[in-house]
Parts: C-alpha cells; structure tokens; sequence
C-alpha cells in the first residue's frame, strides 16, 4: 500500500471467529480507528476499481445450513486482500441472498403424492410438476412455466435447497468479519459500500446479481448496478458460491457489457469462491471458456494484478 496503515489487519478481523455467531470487535470501535487512518479519498482515485463480493453471507458459511466447503478459508483470503489493497479499491458492492420460506426453491412450496413436503437437494422437474409427482402449493401456472423454462436450455433444472438467507434472521446477515473489513474499508477511504438485495421473487430463483433466473419482461434487472459497474475502470469479483451465485453473476454481467467499447477489466479471484457442488472441473473449465470468451482474467488474490 502507498499509505502505511495504523490499524493492523488483526485489529479488524478474527481468523479463528470467521463463520461464527460470536464477534469479538464492536462496530463503533473499529469505525473509530477507521476514521483515525490518514488514507487518501477513494473520491481522488485515478483508476476506480470496484470489489464486488457475492453473497458473503453466514448461512453460507460452513457449517450453515447451506454452508459452501471452504468458504471459512474463501473469506480470510478475500479480507486479507481488502486490507492489502485497501488504497487501490476505490468502492465495494456486497449482495445479499434474501429470502423467505415461501419460494419456489424451498421445501414448503412443493407437496408430493402423498403430501410430504421434498427433502433438500431434491430435484423437482416439468415431468414431475405435470404427472403429480410434485405439485406446487402456491402460483401453479407460474411454477410449471419456469420449471420448462429452466429446462428449455437444457442446462438447469429446479433444486429444493434447504431454508436459507430467510431475511431477518441472523443467517441473511453478512458474516462478521467479512462486514468487519467492508465496513471498515467504507470509513478509512470514505468509500461507497453498496449492499445488494436479490432473491425476494417467490416465483423464480435469483442466482445472479443483475436478474432473476425467469424474468419474460426484463422488469427485474438490476440496470442502476450494472450502470455503476460500467463507471469503474476494473472490477474485481469474489463470493460465493463459485458455481452457482457467482457464476450467473459473472456470466450476466459479461453478457451485459460484451458488445460495449467501454467497459471495466475484470478479474475473477478464484481462490475467494468455493462450489457448492461436486463436479469442480466442470466449474473450471468453464469459467475458462468465459475467460477466453469475455476476456476477463481468472487470478488469485496473493498475486500483484491491481
């Protein structure tokens, strides 16, 4: 960093407390030492760079009910970044999973024949909705419609995933010492923290953080985000998890900005993500024929890229 920092990176994060209930740092206390730091505006930053971070969220830490192996180890590296590079990162944008029992992809939506609700992981198909298998409690038409949408690409198919994010509750809340750091990026530099809400539609999932899976109209897409996004010069992408959240995100944001002569470099630090699947060689070898064809870079976060 061009600026020596007063407050050491253990002052604001607790490695052995990261994914637990417990914070052992008071939020005034280290805005205070925040605001002590003598650090220049991210407002006289020539380069602007955004961290976008997807879904750092603490049911999705391990040992959450949809906790993402690895993602305790994913959150150190990416606030280790954040404190080395706290004078090149010129705003962060965190987005929030939310979420109530009541949606699409959630067990209570969902009777079977026999009027048991699906285990979590379940898979739930257009055959199955059609033959009654499965049958939606809520929005029936709306339910069989995105079920064939989704498999009208032939790539996805519905998951019941177990409750999650339920907003209000402490597992929707952005893990401690993930928000420790932002929040105190946020004071140091007088920077921009955006908090991004997705994911409150009952009837679609919403993976990416510019639109939901199922939107006919387009009426959703988050077009202030992908405006700002268009503003900074590079835009860093970590979170989780790598293939699901994360990777719509990227493939939407690419796609928003692939024909524009302006854009941000982009670069996908792929030692902050983990999958919440199994089939990871997948994942990367897809994420390199993005690379190849968006021309993003896929790095790490101890490398020099900023």
């Amino acid at each position: 960093m061009l600026n020596k920092m007063k407050t050491a990176f253990e002052e604001i994060v607790s490695v052995e407390h990261i994914g637990k209930e417990a914070n052992p740092f008071q939020l005034g206390a280290l805005l205070a030492k925040a605001c002590a730091e003598e650090l220049p505006r991210a407002s006289e930053d020539k380069v602007r760079t955004t961290l976008l971070c997807v879904d750092m969220q603490r049911d999705f830490m391990e040992g959450g009910p949809l906790g993402v192996a690895g993602s305790l180890g994913d959150t150190e590296r990416l606030t280790r970044f954040i404190y080395k590079n706290m004078t090149k990162i010129t705003e962060i944008a965190a987005s929030l999973d939310t979420h109530s029992p009541r949606q699409i992809f959630h067990q209570c939506w969902w009777r079977g024949a026999d009027g048991q609700m699906p285990e979590p992981f379940t898979v739930i198909t257009a055959k199955d909705a059609k033959e009654g298998r499965w049958r939606p409690l809520y929005e029936k038409e709306k339910s069989e419609e995105y079920l064939e949408y989704l498999e009208s690409g032939g790539q996805k198919k519905l998951i019941i995933w177990p409750y999650h994010c339920i907003e209000g509750t402490a597992g929707c809340a952005l893990e401690n010492q993930f928000s420790n750091m932002i929040h105190f990026f946020s004071a140091a530099r007088g920077a921009d923290l955006k908090k991004i809400v997705k994911g409150t539609l009952p009837a679609t999932e919403f993976y990416g953080i510019v639109s939901p899976e199922y939107d006919p109209g387009g009426s959703y897409a988050n077009r202030e985000l992908l405006g700002d996004l268009r503003r900074c010069d590079r835009l860093v992408i970590a979170g989780e998890a790598r293939d699901y959240c994360v990777a719509q995100s990227v493939l939407q944001i690419c796609e928003a900005m692939e024909k524009e002569k302006k854009r941000p470099e982009i670069f996908i630090m792929e030692d902050c993500m983990s999958c919440v699947g199994s089939d990871t060689a997948a994942v990367a070898a897809a994420y390199g024929a993005w690379a190849d064809k968006f021309s993003f870079r896929i790095v790490r976060s101890t490398e020099d890229f900023l």
